[in-house]
């Protein structure tokens, strides 16, 4: 039998993998999923769920449902995507990672049983947490789409909600480059006579979506963004308002259903962290030199990011920046900090921008920049320690910049 190693090698090198491929990795229609579900006996149709997408916060979202089913004492599964530090982030109930003899059996058990239909990276660990959720009888399970939402392999589940978060520009290659046509990809998640919450929209989204709801006969709500908040959370980045407020949004509609009350609601969102094990949400490494994560990889995000990064601030600061090679990054550039140090670097993954490409767009937007062609892991390992306690530094731009710092901190911390 593999090893955990060796199932991880078997499902990262041998099948195609967005996270490391991109564009060769995606998939245009949902048969493939529908039929390895079906072999397995569909596993996702014998627990509830609610469905997350959006183009931002949809991760946050998803694990601040989590916590607060947690907190009301329901057995809660949570499937994410990407992973940080170990694969098993992507599957949790109640905020344990499944156990590692359980992805090494559940592939075994079922590669030759599916092997002709040659399942993507994606389609495994999506397959993987229903079998698990299942397996284990779940109250409710939140699943958090991957890519998009109409074709994305989460898209089969029956859930109790929908909820999409926002539109932003960002994977336009497969999801169109106009609001609407995103919209109308994100909207795919809308089942029907299911309710579905609308964090944010603008005047061409919001068509869209009204659309979609209508052929599918599904109750829609649009958050008021001049709804008062009525809870707090201990996630930490300014964006994170928003994100309350499509939760609470998302709550009031479940509440009847699940019994839940604002003091275990209240609970939950103030134990996120601890709950989940989430990370990379304005994380907090370390606070002499202040050094800050967080995964927001486009303008929206970063936008939120640098708004705040610029109000806690202290001393000189130093930016550890990387990007993917499929991303439009011309307009990313606009808002980031001129006073700041870059260390332009590039992640260990086949779709990072090359350090060189992004040493030279930033040259060019007139940035002060270091070029470095090492790993992130020895770059933090060198520059680190360089830095005066009174200096800040903020690491981000990708999703993988954020996991190989995270990695690094881990292990010098453990040292």
């Amino acid at each position: 039998m593999r090893t955990y190693q060796e199932t991880l090698d078997y499902l990262f090198q041998q099948l195609p993998m967005y996270q490391r491929q991109g564009k060769a990795a995606y998939k245009a229609n949902l048969d493939n999923i529908i039929e390895l579900t079906a072999r397995l006996g569909n596993p996702h149709l014998k627990f509830k769920s609610i469905h997350v997408a959006g183009t931002n916060g949809k991760g946050s979202t998803s694990h601040m449902l989590a916590s607060v089913f947690q907190a009301h004492g329901y057995k809660t599964g949570l499937y994410t995507s990407p992973h940080l530090l170990d694969f098993r982030e992507r599957v949790k109930i109640n905020g344990e990672v499944i156990p590692q003899e359980d992805v090494i059996s559940f592939v075994k058990a079922n590669e030759e049983k599916l092997k002709d239909l040659r399942p993507s990276f994606f389609e495994w660990s999506v397959a993987l947490a229903f079998h698990h959720f299942a397996k284990q009888q779940v109250d409710v399970a939140i699943i958090e789409v991957g890519l998009g939402g109409r074709l994305d392999a989460t898209n089969i589940i029956h859930p109790e909600l929908s909820v999409i978060t926002n539109i932003g520009f960002d994977h336009t290659q497969f999801l169109g480059d106009t609001e609407e046509l995103i919209a109308a990809e994100k909207g795919g998640i809308i089942k029907s006579n299911t309710p579905v919450i609308i964090g944010e929209y603008t005047d061409k989204t919001k068509p869209v979506f009204e659309r979609i709801a209508d052929e599918k006969q599904a109750p829609i709500q649009f958050v008021n963004p001049n709804t008062e908040i009525e809870y707090q959370t201990d996630l930490k980045g300014l964006y994170q308002a928003k994100n309350i407020l499509t939760v609470q949004t998302a709550l009031k509609v479940l509440t009847e259903d699940w019994n839940l009350n604002k003091t275990q609601i209240q609970g939950g969102l103030n134990t996120v962290v601890k709950n989940t094990g989430l990370r990379g949400r304005w994380e907090t490494i370390q606070k002499e030199p202040l050094i800050i994560t967080d995964v927001g990889h486009n303008k929206e995000g970063l936008a939120y990011n640098m708004t705040q990064l610029k109000k806690i601030q202290r001393g000189e600061l130093k930016i550890l920046l990387g990007f993917v090679n499929d991303k439009n990054i011309d307009s990313v550039l606009d808002i980031l900090p001129k006073e700041a140090e870059y260390w332009v670097c590039q992640a260990q993954i086949e779709r990072a921008m090359e350090a060189t490409e992004l040493y030279n767009k930033l040259i060019h937007k007139g940035f002060k920049c270091k070029l470095f062609t090492d790993s992130i892991f020895e770059i933090l390992k060198a520059e680190t320690k360089k830095l005066n306690p009174a200096n800040t530094l903020y690491i981000g731009g990708s999703t993988f910049v954020v996991a190989e710092s995270l990695d690094f901190f881990s292990k010098s911390l453990a040292s």
